[in-house]
């Protein structure tokens, strides 16, 4: 069966790329540097469904795109997040946070309209992302990239 991302998904995001068992997608909100994290696997709506292996190797790409949001954006925090409520498909949120975002000290949900990336910041945003990605990667996990 061909993996399926969830519609919802798909409107609100860009597929950058897939890293081991997991697919990379950037949120379409411009207002948020925003990564989320599907593992291309059908059918899962919480972490512990996931193999142990799979489980590892989130852990292996979740620390590289925390890495990628920290070098570009020097965030003040970054939020990790797997909520679920309206998507059920298994994804988790990292969102670069800042002192200064509107929706600070509190979550990003259902904060303000969401502002679109034009196509020129959408291109050099995902340029940026894939460079710094093998910048800190370095080759260590297979990437593969999309568009």
């Amino acid at each position: 069966m061909q993996f399926e991302l969830d519609e919802r998904l798909k409107a609100d995001t860009i597929l950058l790329a897939s890293i081991l068992e997991y697919k990379i997608l950037l949120n379409k909100d411009s207002r948020f540097p925003w990564i989320i994290l599907v593992p291309i696997v059908n059918g899962l709506s919480e972490m512990h469904h996931l193999s142990y292996d799979i489980q590892a190797n989130y852990l292996k790409v979740s620390n590289l795109m925390s890495k990628v949001l920290d070098h570009i954006y020097s965030p003040h925090k970054i939020n990790i997040a797997s909520l679920g409520n309206i998507v059920k498909q298994l994804h988790i949120h990292h969102v670069a946070r800042f002192e200064y975002d509107e929706a600070w000290p509190g979550p990003i949900w259902g904060v303000g309209q969401a502002i679109p990336y034009s196509q020129t910041e959408l291109e050099h945003t995902c340029h940026l992302f894939k460079k710094t990605i093998e910048d800190i990667n370095q080759g260590e996990l297979n990437v593969n990239y999309h568009n």
